[in-house]
This record gives C-alpha cells, structure tokens and sequence, in this order.
C-alpha cells in the first residue's frame, strides 16, 4: 500500500537524501583508501613470500603459516615451492595445452599421411519398426514419482578404491555436470590406439594371479544409527532421541551420538547437512567440507586406519562427505564414520525413523536373496560385496574371473565413455518450445546386464575384419566387443548423434551430427551395430581395430537378484497400508538402484585418487597435490594408478554403458523373443529431442511409448507446458526440468481426486 506524503515531507526527504549521498561518498573514499594500503600490503608480502622460494631449505607449510596465506596461495605466488612431483605437473601442464586451442602454423602443405588399413562394416538391414499400440501417455499403472539419483561417490578401502561410476548420472542429483558447450568450443581428442609388436600382446592378456573369487568370509555388520542433524533427532534402534548437537562439528556430533548410543560405529547425516555450515566463507563448497571435516576436537582425531587402509582419512565431496575418526587417547582404535544418507536415497523429507526403516526393509528385501548380505557403508561398497557371492562355483569360471592386464584397463578407462549429457541448442531445436516432456529409463542398467563380456579379448585387426565373412563380420559387432573406429555421418541425417567423439575440455564426449562429419573414436558394438542398423539410415563406419571378448553372464545373476529386491520393494511402495511403511519400501527401492548404480561404476575401477590431510609443519606424502589449507591442516590428493583390485573390471562397466547409450536411441519393448514395439530418440521426429541425461530423455511433444513398470521402460516424469524458452545451459534445464515434474504432479493429482 502507496502511503500519500506532503510536499513539506517530501522536501525534507530529498534534503536528507542529499545528506546520506555525502556520507556515502566519503565512506567510498576511506573504502578506497583502505583497499589502496590493503593492496600495497599484499605486494609487498607477495614479494617477501617470493623472495623465501630463493632459500633451497624453503617449505611452503611454514611460509604459509607465518604468513597467514594458504599453502596453495604460496605456491601461487611462488611456484618453485609447490611440494607436488614434477610428472604430476608435467601431467597437468600437458592436460591444459592439450585444451588449448593452437593456432595452424604457416608451413608448407605437407605430404599426405599414410593412413592405416580400414574395413568398411556393412550396413546392417533390420525389419521396419513394428507399429506401436497406441496407449495412453500416462498409463493406468504408474510408477512413484522418481526422484533424483544420487551423484557417484568415489568411495574405496582406505579412502583409496576406484571411482564409483559418476557422474555420475548425469541425471544424479548432486554435483551438477558441467553445462554442454557447443562442438565448436572444444578441440578434438586424439583416443590411444592397440599398438602393434610386442607391446600390443599386454593388451590381449590378464593379470597373473589376479582373480575375482567368491569370498570364503560373511561381512560384518556395523553399530548404524540415523541423525536428523537440523533437529538432533537421533533413530537409535527402536527409538528416537532428541540431542543437543551444539554447533554441529563433528566432535560434537561424536560426542552427543556416542554419549547416547555407544558403540556407534555409522552415522548417516538424514537432513541439515552439517558440513555447509559457514560455506558462505569459502570460494567452493568442496573447501566448506574439507574445512568441517577437519573441525579440531579435543576428543576426537582424523582415523588413519591400519595395513591397506593406512592414511585413510576424510572423503572429501561437495554433498557426500565421508568422515571417519577415532578417539583423540587412541587413534589407532576402532573409528566412527559420518556420512551423508545421499549415498544410498534422498531423503526428500523422511524423518530419522522412515530413513531407519527404508534401511532395515532395504536390509530384509537383499536377504531374500543372499543369505550372508550384510549393508557396508556404501551402496558401491555393498554391490561389489554382494556380485563377489554370485560368483559361480562350477562350470567354467568356477575359480573365478580374471582381471585384464593394466595396459588394457587404461585403454577401457580412456575409451569407455560412461552417460551420455547433451544439451541440444537451437537451431538444431526451436528457440520456443511447444513443450517440455521428460521421459526417465526405469531401473535402467538393470536391463543390461544378461551379457557381459568375459575372458582375454581377441585383438581384430582392420585387415583380419576385412577378410571376415559378412556375416561373421554382423556376430562380431554384436558380440561383446571394444571397437577403434572412423565414422561418417551420412548426408541427408536430420537427427540426433549416435556415436560419442572424443574432445578436450570437461565434456570429453560429444555427439556429432551434421552431414558429412567425420571423427575417429572408440565405441561399444551395442553402439557400433545400431549406427549400421538403424531404421532411418545406416552410418559409414570403418573398422580400424577392435577387441572381441566371449559372451559371458557375470552379472546375469547379480542383477536378476537386484532386479527381483527392487521388484519387492516397489510392490510394497504402492500396496502396504501404512503411509511410513510406503515411502520407507520406496526409498528402499531407490537404494536397491545405487547398489547396482554404483556396484557397477566400482567395476571401472579408475586410477585410484587418494586425498587426506597433514598437519602444518609435518612432511606431506611422496607425490601430493595440494588442494587447500584450513587452519593447522593441509587437505591434499594424489594419484596412485591402478591397484591389484581382484574386482576390477572396466570391460563389464564399458558394455553396460555402451548398452544404456544405445537405449537411449532405440530400446525394445519383446514379448518374448519377439519385438512388439520400440521407444527412444530416433523414434521422436526430427527437432523434438531437447536433453539427454544418463537413463533419461526430454523433448518437445509426448510420446506413445508404453510403459509397463520393468527395466529400462520409459517413464514420463515431467510435462511442463509450453511455450517454453529454451535453456541455454544445463542449470537453466534442470530448473524447467523441477517445473515439468511439479506441473505433471499436480496434473495427476487433479485427474486422481
């Protein structure tokens, strides 16, 4: 409400606005003044840190102390002082040129490489699409709503195993990928190749010694409880007690949970994300945690663990932080972990209790299936626990599965790309969308995991894949199979990508389109096989090289069981009579998903990163990257390549992802062994597909894809109505994506009531 003033007020308004105008201005001043003295200052002990660097004994720890600057800073500002390794440098010097663009240099026109022996694949027919029954768009059995997936959460023996899957999903909810860029921002990526001679023989063998065996040992299960750290709400068996939590470090929180529940050995963080706390103050949200994780306690000390698990320390991430301490009298003692319960679900609201009972139902459900499961303290952890028991104890594989050689591991760890991300930009779509419909793959990777590859591969060559018969040629492409590929896009394509090409920059991947692009690159046969089978139009595709595994079923087993837990578990989401036991059975069904999400992701087994923190003052471990500097504490990482992990299998991980991709494009609806129907990008028209995301598609207009509740069937998520802006980033998608999922649930809840 407009409050109506005289002139006389109005008058002596303006004279007191000139009045705060003049304050204002000399307080401008003394601010510029000021910053003017702060900035000589800074120079000045800029130029001292910098002359400390010409001292040889000089250590950036102690200049970072007495000068009040981070060990970062230091080495910012000095560089001779920066403690990691030379090749670490060398290693990221030659990533940043590599992301660099380079000017062409004035040269004269070279000769003509040489360029090695190809064999074009044939384009493979395949019948017309079958005609879809029409259903209707939101069928009369529907999924709960889904909500997001958890981001991939790099966790290991030691604070030292491989990288769980992630990206993680793009579609995952936390950290939010990096927002697509257009092909023309970033470079192309040379991929490694299989070298010939010699060296190309460790490409064709495994691991002396190195098996994935069925244990001969059961789990043991760890004292948990659950802490609602906004309200102190601690689930503590069958009750719940409300603590004083203090100012929410993690002494405190040790302190009042074990004051409460002794013998706590896990504590999952339900709601309130202690570990922002005062993020404001920091540049990233990765310091904000790193500096809570590392809060001083006079009771309570960073546990190092013992034998492989020595200097464990924190796991540090922007919103599923590991931490992991001992009592400060007994360092060497049993620890307590504090982790995040978006490892397993979101929440979304659950109190202490439901999230208590998702884990006691999601517990009960796996037994169902394997009498020894025991739930570890993440869902990667527990799917690879669980794989290792289906382990097969006759026929062939018996004594187990061997792990590939290093050099071939690297060669799946740089050629294996994982979810496919694509902000699609005009023109390729409208400016104005009619319409913003989402569609999500449910419990995608479940439904590819009936083959896998097993075995030493067999190396193809362009020249013996040549001289292969054609239809030995067709089998080895949808075989499990690894292949080195240049590809042409066919003139006259109007639609999406089908092949991901390699660039420089945090993408990695891209998808090319346009008519007449050529790209070399590495892809799954899934991949491979429907870019020469697709309905529209089959793709040019060179074989310049490949690997072809035998058809094995490692994780046929593992996955019906998971399959068949999350199955039970859905069911119950929707039939039990009690509201708690619902939404308790639902998010047990969505951690069922992070068992398999991330058990698969741990098979990829990356180059382990192993971060922890020093003291100020005390030596840093042989080959660290400083990351940061929180008071007394140094928070650092470093790369300690691949480990003798009798798990790791980044060929299983690589066709799943391969599979998933290729559905995305094409996934079949079979009663049977027939084939009744067909869903995914290549069938929507033309400039209706607006966003690829990992398991998930969005687009323009809906679609008639049934959806019948089992692995991989598309699901509509969202309807947002249009007209519709489009997005220009990822960031700005995922906000309209939220409004699509809110209009459709509204939408659905008229049309129930």
């Amino acid at each position: 409400m407009t409050t109506l003033m005289d002139r006389k007020t109005y008058t002596a308004e303006l004279a007191g606005l000139r009045e705060l105008r003049t304050e204002i201005t000399a307080a401008e001043k003394a601010v510029a003044a000021a910053q003017k003295e702060l900035d000589k200052l800074n120079q000045q002990r800029a130029r001292r840190v910098a002359g400390l660097a010409g001292y040889e004994g000089a250590q950036a720890p102690a200049i970072a102390k007495a000068s009040g600057l981070s060990v970062g800073d230091v080495v910012r500002i000095a560089p001779l002082l920066d403690p990691t390794p030379a090749a670490v440098r060398a290693a990221k010097a030659d990533d940043q040129a590599a992301a660099a663009p380079t000017p062409a240099p004035e040269v004269p026109e070279a000769e003509p490489v040489a360029e090695p022996a190809v064999a074009v694949a044939p384009a493979l027919t395949r019948p017309a699409p079958v005609v879809e029954q029409q259903t209707p768009a939101a069928p009369a059995v529907q999924a709960p709503t889904v909500v997001e997936d958890q981001a991939a959460v790099a966790e290991q023996p030691g604070q030292a195993a491989p990288a769980a899957a992630p990206v993680v999903p793009a579609a995952s909810v936390a950290p939010v990928a990096a927002a697509p860029r257009p092909a023309a921002e970033a470079g192309p990526r040379e991929l490694p190749t299989l070298p010939e001679g010699p060296a190309g023989a460790r490409f064709e063998a495994v691991t002396t010694g190195l098996v994935s065996k069925r244990p001969n040992f059961t789990q043991q299960a760890r004292a948990t409880v659950f802490l609602d750290a906004a309200t102190g709400d601690l689930a503590v068996r069958d009750r719940v007690v409300r603590l004083d939590l203090g100012a929410r470090t993690p002494g405190e929180i040790l302190d009042a949970v074990l004051a409460t529940a002794p013998g706590t050995e896990r504590i999952y963080i339900t709601a309130g994300a202690p570990w922002h706390d005062g993020a404001e103050r920091y540049s990233t949200l990765k310091d904000a945690v790193a500096a809570w994780l590392n809060t001083p306690s006079e009771r309570w000390t960073t546990a190092v663990g013992s034998g492989r698990d020595k200097l464990a320390g924190h796991f540090v991430h922007q919103r599923q932080p590991v931490g992991r301490y001992a009592p400060a009298t007994a360092p060497d003692s049993g620890s307590t972990e504090i982790r995040s319960m978006g490892e397993w679900f979101d929440p979304d609201g659950a109190d202490v209790v439901t999230c208590r009972d998702a884990f006691r139902l999601l517990w009960q459900a796996l037994r169902r299936h394997w009498d020894d499961a025991v739930l570890m303290g993440s869902p990667s952890q527990t799917g690879r626990d669980l794989w290792s028991r289906t382990v097969p104890t006759t026929g062939k594989w018996a004594g187990g599965y061997p792990v590939l050689s290093e050099e071939l591991r690297g060669l799946l760890h740089a050629t294996g790309g994982q979810g496919r991300t694509e902000l699609i930009l005009p023109p390729r779509v409208p400016e104005q969308l009619p319409a913003l419909v989402e569609y999500d793959r449910t419990f995608a990777y479940a439904k590819h995991l009936w083959k896998s590859p097993v075995g030493t591969p067999r190396r193809i060559t362009a020249a013996v894949f040549a001289a292969m018969p054609e239809q030995e040629q067709v089998k080895a492409l949808m075989s499990c199979s690894h292949w080195n590929v240049r590809v042409t896009v066919p003139a006259g394509w109007n639609h999406v990508g089908l092949l991901p090409a390699p660039v420089t920059g945090d993408r990695a991947w891209i998808y090319p389109s346009e008519p007449g692009s050529t790209f070399t690159t590495w892809a799954g046969g899934a991949e491979v096989h429907l870019a020469l089978s697709n309905h529209l139009m089959p793709w040019k595709v060179e074989i310049l090289g490949g690997l072809l595994f035998e058809d094995g079923k490692p994780l046929d087993e593992w996955g019906k069981r998971l399959k068949a837990a999350w199955a039970d578990l859905t069911n119950l989401s929707k039939l039990h009579g009690d509201e708690r036991q619902r939404t308790a059975a639902y998010l047990a069904s969505r951690a069922v998903r992070s068992v398999l999400l991330f058990g698969l992701g741990g098979f990829a087994q990356r180059p382990r990163l192993v971060s922890g923190t020093t003291p100020v003052g005390e030596a840093l471990p042989a080959g660290v990257e400083i990351l940061g500097q929180d008071g007394e504490v140094v928070t650092w990482q470093r790369q300690a390549g691949f480990s003798r992990d009798p798990y790791a299998h980044p060929e299983w991980a690589a066709y799943v992802w391969s599979g998933a991709r290729a559905a995305l494009l094409d996934m079949k609806y079979r009663q049977g062994k027939d084939v009744i129907g067909h869903a995914g990008a290549l069938h929507a028209r033309p400039g209706t597909v607006v966003y690829f995301g990992t398991d998930g598609i969005a687009l323009t207009e809906r679609q008639l894809w049934p959806y019948r509740g089992e692995p991989g069937d598309y699901l509509l998520k969202g309807h947002l109505t249009g007209p519709v802006e489009h997005p220009n980033t990822q960031e700005q998608y995922l906000k309209l994506r939220g409004l699509g999922r809110a209009e459709l649930a509204a939408t659905e809840k008229g049309t129930d009531q």
